[in-house]
């Protein structure tokens, strides 16, 4: 096969894939777009830079621009979330909190992070995972009523007296109170750790509090909320900047990617504009409403409300199918989601009783409160007719029609 007709290949998935973001509702509460500017620094020149090291203390020559680069990134990241120090080179937010565990742990010490079908993460302790062959996980849990009980949280650290107490989430909807955290990591003598993945762009639009001035070091992922590509960053106190350096490289990475960390510098330089607390604003009136209208629609909402851009659903008990079927019926009109384990889930991963559903890329968009009263019916609709094929046929259109209404940033 000639490398024309390979290219040609890749360019017309490119555009099936253009086609289906912009005729589909993107509800994955882990995805975003990414702007113009960013897509253009993302497929910049600095891809073919090799830059191991940091500014001013690389690895190889020509790096004038590279230092200026990461720097730009690094400066504006400590801007938009009051941070000590930052390190913008990880590759992602697994890497990021791979990099945290191997600074601070050794193999055998223990960690207390929040449990997985409670709102957690897979790099949080899973059983799966690497980091849970290295370290030792503890489990916290939520109250029925959907909060953290911050007395019981107090008495496994006491009891377990872990080296690293990790709060942050990938499908938990409510405020964590960072001082409560922290305070009772201090008191058993714990490294404090926050990840704010799914939230960092409602922080960085001041939408929500800011953990970076409680905890000892924050990780995250640049895509998601915060609109860039996707990547990752660690922030921390300067006590903890050495060590986090040189986990990330050399201990954990080789050369840093110099074309996401331009990227990340454009993005970061777009949060701090006053147009991105708008938009954080309207992610979380967004939310509120989707919650509410699917819940007048009797959907079982998981942890009580929504609280951020989340919205977690119990399908099974509240319209009795699967995760994994509702996903499949509302991928059927266009409407991407998840399917998502809840609170100590008797069902299996691959096929969940709830679906996890974000706001913050149709957000993006410019849908706002009309939409989400729409975007609510047709998820009930769809569930309700599932095995209506014309219906939901109908419903796809609908979907369509609405999407061509709001372009895309960066591919419109």
């Amino acid at each position: 096969m000639s490398a024309k007709k390979r290219n040609n290949q890749v360019s017309k998935l490119i555009e099936k894939e253009i086609k289906r973001q912009q005729e589909g509702m993107e509800l994955i509460a882990a995805e975003n777009y990414a702007s113009k500017a960013v897509l253009e620094a993302l497929g910049s020149v600095f891809t073919n830079k090799y830059s191991e090291g940091y500014p001013g203390k690389r690895y190889y020559g020509g790096q004038t621009f590279t230092d200026a680069v990461e720097n730009l990134a690094i400066e504006r990241a400590k801007k938009l979330f009051k941070a000590e120090h930052v390190n913008v080179q990880p590759l992602s937010g697994a890497p990021a909190n791979m990099i945290v565990y191997s600074a601070i742990l050794k193999p055998g010490d223990k960690v207390l992070g929040m449990d997985l079908s409670h709102g957690g993460h897979l790099t949080h302790g899973h059983p799966v995972t690497l980091a849970a062959k290295l370290y030792n996980f503890i489990r916290y849990k939520t109250k029925t009523d959907g909060l953290i009980d911050y007395e019981e949280l107090k008495k496994i650290a006491q009891k377990a007296k872990p080296k690293l107490m990790l709060a942050g989430f990938s499908s938990y909807t409510r405020q964590i109170d960072y001082k409560k955290f922290c305070d009772i990591a201090k008191k058993v003598g714990a490294v404090s750790m926050f990840d704010m993945a799914h939230i960092a762009g409602l922080i960085a639009g001041k939408a929500i509090p800011n953990p970076v001035p409680y905890f000892d070091i924050v990780t995250t992922t640049t895509h998601k909320t915060l609109r860039g590509p996707r990547g990752g960053m660690i922030l921390c106190k300067k006590e903890f900047a050495q060590i986090i350096d040189k986990a990330c490289f050399p201990g954990f990475q080789g050369g840093p990617h110099m074309n996401n960390i331009a990227a990340k510098a454009v993005a970061f330089g777009e949060a701090l504009k006053p147009s991105f607390r708008v938009y954080a604003r309207q992610v979380l009136k967004n939310a509120k409403v989707l919650e509410r209208e699917l819940r007048n629609y009797g959907f079982k909402i998981i942890f009580g409300k929504t609280e951020n851009h989340m919205v977690l659903v119990d399908v099974l008990k509240s319209k009795n199918l699967g995760g994994k079927e509702a996903e499949t019926v509302l991928d059927e009109i266009g409407i991407t989601v998840n399917k998502n384990v809840i609170p100590d889930d008797a069902r299996s991963p691959v096929d969940p009783s709830g679906i996890r559903i974000g706001i913050q890329a149709i957000t993006t968009r410019g849908m706002k409160e009309k939409e989400m009263k729409q975007i609510a019916k047709w998820i009930n609709d769809a569930i309700k007719n599932r095995k209506n094929k014309r219906f939901l046929k109908k419903l796809h259109k609908e979907v369509i029609k609405t999407c061509k209404r709001f372009p895309i940033p960066g591919i419109s």
